[in-house]
């Protein structure tokens, strides 16, 4: 076990010097470690090079088992904790904006079933939490991808099952007096010599891979990290933005928000939670997060 922690260690900061940092060993102790996980199982399990290492396809095998075997440690934790204290433990992670369109009502409803669930949420982007559902250290993520794979991390993925929520649009979004802002749908093409701000980081590559196919370089004018921030800088005059449907509610005085003609980007929100058949608290929670998903849908 604690050879298999190391190259998830190694995995994770893609060098042994930042793998020794993360666990507090010395560089040498990692890869020692390393290197007797390699004999015990007759196979590389990592590739060496200047820029650092990688997983060979063994290496992604034992990680992917390092992580199956943590999350059950994980479990039955758990569920000893629960034979003492008649209290199950129920650790949810989530990014901003499904957090607070869905995530709420879905709580709400996850105790009135379980009144006796102690919650603890945290808040994470989806390339930061789906691989601590893996490893057992969170229940399950509310997360999202665009039109690429789930960003699950190093490692295999089918530990994963990931239950679609909701296709989520994105918009042009433009102050009420610009020339564009009525229209019924907008070519990106049309907003080739337009300023733009972004209310994600991650929303940066999505729109220049989008422009490029439209032919054009987005201008970017202001970056952040919140939607809500980023219509408050269109609102003012900074530049126009991309903007998912979700986080279209509340309005703001003096904004238009316009569909994209096709192809439109979108916004793919689901959870990701380990398949068992002993979590009740995580199947009630699912479930009611799909009527939250419903709900918004028909809110639209």
């Amino acid at each position: 076990m604690q050879r298999l922690r190391v190259l998830r260690a190694v995995a994770e900061h893609g060098s042994f010097n930042r793998a020794a940092t993360a666990l507090r060993l010395t560089p040498s102790a990692v890869s020692q470690q390393v290197a007797a996980l390699e004999r015990g199982l007759g196979a590389q399990v990592v590739a060496r090079s200047t820029r650092g290492v990688t997983l060979t396809r063994a290496g992604q095998i034992m990680v992917g088992a390092a992580e199956t075997v943590a999350a059950e440690l994980e479990h039955a934790q758990q569920q000893v904790a629960q034979l003492s204290t008649g209290r199950t433990q129920l650790t949810v992670a989530t990014f901003t904006s499904g957090g607070r369109l869905l995530l709420p009502a879905a709580l709400a409803r996850l105790m009135a079933v379980h009144p006796r669930t102690v919650l603890h949420v945290r808040e994470g982007e989806p390339e930061d939490t789906l691989p601590l559902v893996r490893q057992g250290a969170v229940d399950l993520a509310l997360a999202y991808h665009f039109d690429g794979p789930l960003p699950v991390g190093p490692g295999p993925s089918s530990s994963l099952e990931w239950t679609p929520l909701l296709e989520d649009p994105l918009h042009v979004v433009l102050p009420q007096g610009h020339r564009l802002a009525h229209r019924d749908a907008l070519d990106l093409a049309e907003l080739a010599a337009e300023p733009w701000v972004l209310g994600c980081l991650k929303t940066e590559t999505y729109l220049r891979r989008y422009a490029e196919r439209a032919g054009f370089d987005p201008d970017v004018r202001g970056t952040t990290t919140d939607y809500f921030f980023a219509r408050s800088l269109v609102a003012v005059g900074v530049g126009i933005s991309l903007i998912p449907s979700i986080v279209l509610a509340p309005e703001i005085p003096g904004l238009c928000a316009v569909p994209i003609k096709s192809p439109t980007p979108i916004r793919h929100i689901g959870v990701a939670a380990i398949s068992r058949s002993d979590r009740p608290h995580v199947t009630t929670l699912i479930h009611a997060l799909r009527e939250q998903a419903i709900q918004q849908h028909k809110g639209r």
